[in-house]
């Protein structure tokens, strides 16, 4: 199995890999999510350390069961051979109708293949009330003519 584009990065390739993940993650299909990654894929997510597929994909069951109403947004912000650093943000709600933005930076190594090898997360949440939120798509994709992180200044 293989995943283009395929390392080494330029800024176009860089861009669609990114693109590519946050459009795999606002699906909140962890089985789709989780094919991205290589079967040993190594994870760091705030203090959580995965390894393999298939924690990866119980680690984004629980995800999306917590966090409610999930829309992402990606940026690349760095790139250099088999290497992409992004950074992001996304809004959700817990189930007692709290809203939140997550913030957060994520260092991403890719096999020949183009798979994810490495994934490196730092986040931090903040509590907003829901008149604060940014992100309105219907759940899913974000469409092509929604701000990025850079055009609503986040």
């Amino acid at each position: 199995m293989s995943r283009p584009p395929f390392p080494p990065f330029d800024a176009e390739t860089a861009a669609q890999k990114a693109r590519m993940a946050e459009d795999a993650w606002n699906s909140r299909d962890p089985q789709r999510v989780a094919l991205a990654y290589t079967p040993d894929t190594v994870w760091r997510n705030r203090a959580e350390f995965l390894q393999g597929r298939e924690a990866v994909e119980q680690f984004l069951l629980r995800k999306w069961r917590r966090e409610l109403d999930y829309r992402l947004i990606k940026e690349v912000w760095a790139f250099h051979g088999n290497r992409i650093a992004v950074r992001f943000a996304y809004e959700w709600r817990d189930d007692s109708g709290h809203w939140f933005r997550s913030y957060g930076n994520e260092n991403w190594e890719f096999s020949e293949d183009g798979l994810m090898a490495r994934r490196i997360a730092s986040i931090n949440d903040l509590p907003i009330a829901e008149t604060d939120r940014k992100f309105f798509w219907p759940l899913g994709r974000r469409p092509d003519d929604h701000p990025g992180l850079s055009e609503l200044g986040l």
